[in-house]
């Protein structure tokens, strides 16, 4: 793996740079993995994992976790709202919760419904209204995650 440049400390930089520190080089090397990704391995990966551990838990046959699974699949099956709008609403409650796992789930079950580009930037800027600022790094990485989805990042 090819480290970008501009990630990695030159020896003269001040150690008191915050970019710098231990957790710094940290970041950059996470950073660094995550860009090496391609397209087909990031959302492979993505729904491999997923579909691994929910059958490791679910397989616990514990009541309220499996109780708890099944009120999440009922809640997205077709109702009063439509599919598409429920996973456009499930997208914008990720994003101001911050779960990055969830994001990607719903970016790529709102492309399963048709929800075109310019639809999820309309729920991205829903988002980023509803949860302010904080939501800018999420917003990053769900564009990162379409973007992958749609083979865009090779």
């Amino acid at each position: 793996m090819a480290f970008r440049r501009s990630w990695v400390r030159s020896p003269s930089a001040p150690l008191t740079d915050h970019r710098f520190s231990t957790d710094g080089l940290f970041l950059s090397i996470i950073i660094n993995i995550f860009l090496e990704f391609s397209m087909g391995e990031r959302v492979d990966q993505f729904n491999a994992f997923r579909s691994k551990m929910n059958d490791r838990i679910l397989g616990e046959d514990n009541r309220a976790i499996k109780r708890f699974f099944g009120v999440d699949t009922l809640t997205y099956e077709e109702g009063t709202i439509d599919v598409k709008t429920k996973e456009m609403l499930g997208l914008v409650a990720s994003m101001v919760l911050r779960c990055d796992d969830c994001v990607s789930y719903h970016i790529l079950k709102c492309k399963e419904q048709g929800v075109t580009n310019e639809q999820l930037f309309e729920v991205f800027s829903v988002a980023l209204t509803v949860g302010g600022s904080i939501v800018i790094p999420h917003l990053r990485r769900a564009v990162a995650f379409l973007d992958d989805a749609e083979g865009k990042n090779e």
